[in-house]
């Protein structure tokens, strides 16, 4: 037993590994920060539309670069929003290509909550459809059981293998979080053109 969680210790912290390059954290001007995870290598940004409270948000890498982002575009109706820095040979987010994701399968959530640099937390995909915590929401949502704390908002979600899911947006109960799935995000950037 003890060699079993030693294993998954061991591939749970070379996912967290693997992700955190992508991670960025957003300054969006009113001393908040949120989170958001590069989608291409020349700075292409995702994030959550709500982290987004400013034209002139500010971007800093796992590195430790700071960079000025300029909003290509949003759509409050699904939160999401997607940025472009003055940045090159980036790590961009691999995308999960199974999709949905099965009740019951290791997700991981990471953000920037409270200022906690590069935090992550890990659950389990409860369902994909709208929550019976939000009746008006139109569209399905990811449904994970772990805690998405403020900072977590536009961070990445992902699967066992490192490779993006969802995006974080909310908490709907102590132990619910939100996210935003991937085909949603897709579509989105289908609107940009060139970006995909």
């Amino acid at each position: 037993m003890e060699n079993v969680l030693q294993q998954l210790n061991q591939e749970m912290t070379a996912v967290v590994e693997c992700v955190r390059p992508s991670l960025v954290r957003i300054s969006n001007g009113r001393h908040g920060t949120g989170a958001g995870v590069l989608w291409q290598s020349n700075g292409l940004i995702l994030t959550n539309a709500h982290v987004i409270r400013s034209q002139e948000p500010r971007v800093t890498l796992w590195d430790g670069r700071t960079f000025p982002a300029r909003v290509l575009d949003t759509d409050t109706d699904h939160d999401l929003a997607v940025l472009s820095i003055p940045a090159a040979g980036l790590t961009p987010i691999e995308s999960g290509t199974t999709w949905p994701p099965r009740p019951g399968q290791w997700v991981l959530a990471f953000g920037h909550p409270w200022g906690v640099p590069g935090a992550v937390t890990v659950g389990s995909v409860i369902a994909v459809g709208a929550p019976p915590e939000i009746p008006q929401c139109r569209g399905e949502l990811l449904q994970v059981g772990l805690h998405v704390r403020p900072g977590y908002s536009g961070g990445p979600l992902v699967d066992a293998h490192g490779h993006l899911v969802g995006l974080n947006m909310m908490m709907a109960g102590p132990d619910v979080g939100l996210a935003i799935p991937l085909p949603v995000i897709k579509a989105f950037l289908r609107r940009v053109p060139g970006r995909v």
